[in-house]
């Protein structure tokens, strides 16, 4: 069955939602709308459809409809003078900016588990931190790179500590933080960080407070499930949550993880920081866009 069509059969139509949530096209576009308890972090496009491609008419909408944060991951590519504007705006509207990539990801080849790779990467790290001044941001997203299969991994693992202990020192400072984002097997196969615990493991060794996790919940789903018990066992280490459903990686509601309860932990927890919808829509046009924000307000603590 076409996901697409399995999707729009099993859920609200666009009409209904808007009569089942109260909301409409006019009230979306122009009526601010009570904050979110969580706070939780479009990205640009998921609202294109409402507030055009300009990303910060994007911002003034996200602000309009209740959101408090805005990640980007390909902040550190954008004009530096438009770096600038978007940390001006996030501060006139008091959003947080959440995470920007900080570094070339080698998706093919190994990296970060390499000393040969080391300097690269510090220099990435060390340009990354002029990047977080212009825009505001605090937390910055590290993915070490491909396995090296000529190598045990504790062995590469023993480089990457001290790596990652040395763009630390960089980052401390400043009060920034990387946060190590352990990806699935199935949406990019062979790479060095994929689990929870092996994060864990990897920022204790490491010993910063500029060395964090972050915890995808759609990644990890894929990857080993045990969401609630591993977000409890790693909670000193997490820095910043990034979400999607599975399967579809969409919005919460359109798929099988249980957003509410995971996000009640993070609430009981005493999470005040963000958690990025790093998603797609699970619905076309201006009635996709809705949809999105009223799946976050069923699943707000």
């Amino acid at each position: 069955m076409n996901r697409r069509n399995f999707v729009k059969g099993s859920t609200l139509t666009g009409a209904a939602l808007l009569a089942s949530s109260g909301l409409s096209a006019s009230m979306v576009t122009k009526k601010p709308a009570k904050p979110f308890n969580l706070k939780f972090a479009p990205h640009d496009g998921m609202f294109k459809e409402h507030a055009g491609k300009n990303i910060l008419d994007q911002l003034q909408f996200m602000k309009d409809q209740g959101f408090a944060a805005f990640e980007d991951n390909g902040m550190k590519n954008r004009d530096v003078s438009l770096q600038k504007k978007i940390g001006e705006k996030l501060a006139s509207h008091g959003m947080d900016m959440g995470v920007f990539v900080a570094h070339k990801i080698h998706w093919k080849e190994p990296s970060l588990v390499l000393e040969n790779h080391r300097d690269t990467f510090l220099n990435e790290i060390t340009e990354s931190v002029e990047v977080a001044k212009r825009c505001g941001a605090k937390w910055m997203t590290v993915v070490p790179g491909y396995l090296n299969l000529r190598e045990q991994p504790e062995y590469s693992t023993a480089v990457l500590v001290e790596t990652l202990k040395q763009a630390a020192g960089i980052l401390e400072p400043h009060g920034l933080v990387m946060v190590l984002e352990p990806l699935n097997f199935r949406n990019h196969p062979g790479l060095f960080l994929t689990r929870i615990p092996q994060a864990y493991l990897i920022c204790q060794a490491v010993a910063s407070p500029s060395c964090k996790i972050l915890f995808d919940i759609y990644h990890q789903q894929i990857q080993e499930g045990n969401i609630i018990p591993n977000i409890e066992d790693a909670w000193e280490e997490i820095a910043y949550f990034q979400i999607g459903d599975n399967p579809g990686r969409k919005e919460p509601g359109t798929g099988e993880i249980n957003y509410y309860n995971v996000f009640r932990k993070i609430h009981e927890k005493g999470f005040k920081g963000i958690l990025g919808m790093e998603h797609g829509n699970s619905q076309s046009g201006k009635e996709g866009e809705i949809a999105v924000i009223e799946a976050y307000r069923k699943v707000d603590i």
